[in-house]
């Protein structure tokens, strides 16, 4: 066979086809059945149920070749690529598995006639070693009486990571659950390799490489440590596609062989990169493969979970250009050379292409400034330190004033080999943290209300008043007995109609009225399986174990439930729009506004807000039946209902479907028919993170005073431009024209009055070790031309370092201007630094210009002079 790694991959696939396995797809980076794992890091993580018993298919033996991402979580790789020969943040794990079908005498002979058949990979087999776990004697007989190889080349290892079942080669699932003996197969590279066989603590060569894990899941670890047998013994095994590629192709190193090369050459042409072999090409390589595909697979970056991870990669990705000389965007001009790279398995990645590089683009435009400021900090900082650790607030100051990755911090330091003081970073994160909370502004904490243990059932869905009994109170998070009047508090009765807040439909509100006093709910929140209702006693007092009747306002409920019901139709909707790649991402729905957040990379047209706008309101006008039917989960997949990405749901889930046209699982209140929504109006679409669109809307009552007070509005706008309706545009545009001219006239004599200026400041020149220096307070100037002042007055004197400022309207604008053959004595931001702080200010910039604002402006004198002292200590 030919050993190009797509070959390669083909290869084990077909040759475990031929024995019998079915071929299954690679399933998607995000685990779709695991909400314990942050991306899929193993081929086995599709299966997992099936080895728990938890679920079934209709083959027993199934090969994969598995897309991976260990960045982040348990198997965090990042930070060693580019440092090792194997590691990545994106590999392919080729497998092959039995779920009860054959176990370890067939999965090894499988392995071996892989490995060294002269049909398949045909590796000499005096290079092969391998490792079993220390008391897995079966495994050992059957390598050595079975298949023949060498005791010298088979090694026990047992437990070395410091208590019982905790080895290299003992696999298992959790704490308790499946879990087995492994065995691991290595090749051996040869004499001229530095290394030493695998069980060696002292290891530190790449001589002898594991290429393949087989798993043998024998046994059911209990909560006590007992090792039960399994029924039925079941195996998982694992080759990492790269690791074996190197080794067919006879390279040393993961980044040599032919699919890294292809990479890495065109990393280098989009860099213009002059040294192939430059660690930092091996690293964007490497990480075009993981942002590209988990983007593909629905991850935006963002500043939590998943996103937070793919935003690292990605600014690590930006960082190693900047490094090659890269100063414009670049990375998401490898999206095509990967696809071309990658073959039939960026299939997905091909429809996507535009999407994935429109995000990646997005996110380097955004970083750009965050890398620019924080590298210079960085130097800065580095420059002035002693010894060689950085400190952890220096560290976190980068971080949480700057946005600058801590991990860049720890690249950037590590290439210089300085230490992070990783500890004082925690603490330091720690103490702000506790200063978010003390600032949240929340109130009573009734989270101690989960100690009661109550469970209260909703009726809501049916009827919206009942009759129930006080089962708790809780006022300022503790429980009481009574409550008397104007007493704030959370009440809590045995079964209820108010709907407690989830699934961003806000909390019912009503009245609790008993015999002796009224309860006014203003909000009704869940807690676990209780629902508690927050309000104020009105009149009286309420005690435990009254018998109160329950009322919810039925015009809130209502017009929740219509807004509700129209979000619905809006995600519909946008997917018919923008693609079926569309998520909804976050939502909120009260009885005035409806608020939906969905996963898009651009904003949207406003012609396509239109048509968005046109669908919702045609479905409304069909008048459609809204049906609620509860089924089990996954009859209610098989129907194609719509299910929030990362929401967690019961075995029984409530699904909601409008006539054809929509179906999700939901369990908010409804209307009855789409009809009763009566009319849909989008108010505003904007962007709240990177990839995440947001739409608020009105509908009913609410769209039909929108459309008042906007038809009221152009009445008025007419009238003050002296036109009606139909020339109101005209007269709009009219003038506009004027006053862009004047502007235009205004600026001009802006112009001529700053080149005047300009004529008489050169007077005002002096000299700091032999250095033009010229500082000027100028009044009243306009704040805009300052920066073409600074341009001129640099060409005008060749060769200086020039500071202005002005005042307007109780505001300090700065701005410093230093000519190219000086910054390497001084900077301009660090003059504007220095001053900023002394007028209540900051600004930013870069070494040969800088500009600042700030409100003080009685120090605004005493800072220019102060100008002096500074350039003497740096000139």
């Amino acid at each position: 066979m030919s050993n190009s790694t797509a070959e390669i991959r083909q290869a084990f696939l077909d040759f475990f086809h031929s024995k019998g396995h079915q071929v299954v797809e690679s399933s998607s980076l995000v685990p779709d059945n695991d909400s314990t794992l942050l991306f899929t890091n193993a081929g086995m993580n599709q299966f997992k149920d099936v080895f728990l018993g938890l679920d079934s298919r209709s083959y027993r033996r199934a090969t994969t070749s598995q897309r991976c991402v260990r960045a982040g979580g348990k198997h965090n790789d990042l930070e060693k690529v580019g440092y090792t020969a194997r590691h990545h943040t994106f590999f392919e794990m080729l497998g092959n598995f039995s779920f009860g079908d054959y176990c370890k005498y067939d999965a090894i002979g499988f392995a071996w006639e892989c490995l060294t058949s002269k049909q398949w990979f045909n590796l000499p087999k005096e290079n092969l070693w391998v490792t079993v776990y220390a008391t897995d004697d079966e495994t050992y007989n059957i390598w050595t009486k079975e298949i023949g190889v060498s005791t010298e080349r088979i090694i026990y290892i047992g437990d070395n990571k410091g208590r019982a079942y905790a080895s290299d080669n003992f696999w298992q699932m959790g704490d308790t659950g499946p879990c087995g003996p492994c065995s691991e197969i290595f090749y051996d590279q040869g004499e001229h390799i530095l290394g030493s066989p695998p069980g060696i603590s002292e290891n530190d060569g790449d001589r002898y490489i594991e290429i393949w894990n087989l798993v043998f899941m024998q046994f059911n670890r209990q909560s006590d440590g007992t090792m039960l047998p399994l029924p039925k013994i079941s195996v998982d095994t694992g080759m990492g596609l790269e690791r074996i590629a190197s080794v067919l192709q006879h390279v040393n190193s993961n980044y040599d062989i032919d699919l890294f090369k292809q990479l890495i050459d065109a990393t280098a042409q989009v860099t213009s990169a002059r040294n192939p072999d430059s660690k930092y090409l091996q690293v964007i390589a490497d990480h075009i493969r993981s942002c590209s595909f988990l983007v593909s697979d629905g991850v935006m970056p963002s500043n939590e979970g998943r996103g937070y991870v793919l935003r690292r990669i990605i600014r690590r990705a930006i960082r190693h250009g900047k490094m090659l000389g890269v100063d414009a965007p670049f990375f998401y001009k490898l999206v095509a050379p990967l696809i071309a790279v990658m073959g039939s398995v960026a299939r997905q990645l091909n429809q996507q292409q535009h999407m994935v590089e429109q995000v990646l683009r997005a996110e380097e435009d955004q970083f750009a400034n965050t890398l620019e400021r924080g590298l210079s900090l960085l130097e800065e900082e580095l420059y002035k330190m002693t010894g060689d650790t950085l400190d952890g607030k220096t560290a976190f100051r980068l971080y949480d004033t700057y946005g600058f990755p801590l991990d860049l911090t720890v690249d950037v330091c590590r290439e210089r080999n300085i230490r992070i003081d990783q500890v004082g970073f925690e603490h330091a994160m720690t103490a702000q943290r506790k200063r978010a909370r003390a600032l949240s502004g929340f109130g009573s904490d009734y989270n101690n209300l989960l100690l009661i243990a109550e469970t209260t059932r909703f009726l809501g869905y049916e009827q919206l008043e009942h009759h129930g009994q006080v089962t708790a109170i809780c006022r300022y998070g503790q429980p009481v007995d009574v409550i008397y009047k104007d007493n704030e508090a959370m009440v809590v009765i045995d079964a209820t109609p108010f709907y407690g807040e989830s699934g961003g439909q806000v909390g019912d509100i009503g009245v609790l009225k008993s015999s002796s006093g009224l309860f006014e709910v203003t909000h009704t929140q869940k807690y676990g399986k209780m629902l508690g209702h927050l309000g104020t006693l009105r009149y009286g007092e309420l005690k435990l174990g009254t018998q109160v009747a329950a009322k919810v306002d039925k015009i809130h409920r209502m017009r929740v439930s219509l807004n509700h019901s129209a979000t619905h139709l809006l995600h519909a909707a946008l997917r018919q729009v923008l693609g079926e790649h569309v998520r909804q991402k976050g939502s909120l729905v009260n009885n005035k506004v409806l608020r939906f957040d969905f996963s898009y990379k651009d904003p949207m047209r406003p012609e396509q807000v239109r048509l968005v706008e046109d669908i919702v309101n045609k479905q409304i006008r069909r008048n459609l039946p809204i049906h609620t039917d509860i089924m089990a989960l996954e009859d209610a997949r098989n129907k194609g209902a719509m299910a929030l990405f990362d929401a967690k749901y019961e075995t029984q889930v409530r699904v909601l479907r409008m006539g054809d046209f929509s179906i999700e699982l939901c369990g908010g209140t409804h209307a009855s028919r789409t009809g009763d929504i009566g009319l849909f109006c989008i108010t505003s679409e904007s962007g709240t993170a990177s990839g995440i669109r947001r739409i608020q809307a009105v509908t009913g009552e609410e769209a039909l005073a929108l459309l008042h007070r906007q038809r009221d509005q152009m009445h008025q706008v007419a009238k003050l431009v002296k036109g009606n309706n139909q020339t109101v545009v005209d007269k709009v545009r009219a003038l506009q024209a004027h006053s862009r001219q004047l502007e235009k006239s205004l600026q001009q004599l802006k112009s001529q009055q700053a080149a005047q200026e300009i004529a008489t400041l050169g007077r005002n020149v002096r000299y700091i070790s032999g250095v033009k220096v010229l500082v000027c307070h100028l009044k009243n100037a306009d704040p805009k031309m300052l920066s073409i002042m600074v341009k001129d007055l640099k060409n005008q004197l060749g060769s200086a370092v020039i500071v202005l400022a002005t005042e307007v309207r109780g505001k300090v604008s700065l701005i410093a201007g230093v000519t190219k053959d000086l910054t390497n004595r001084v900077k301009a931001s660090d003059i504007v630094d220095h001053l900023s702080q002394q007028v209540g200010g900051k600004g930013g910039g870069h070494p040969d210009l800088a500009s600042a604002g700030g409100g003080d402006t009685a120090s605004l004198p005493i800072a220019l002079k102060s100008v002096d002292t500074l350039l003497a200590a740096r000139l």
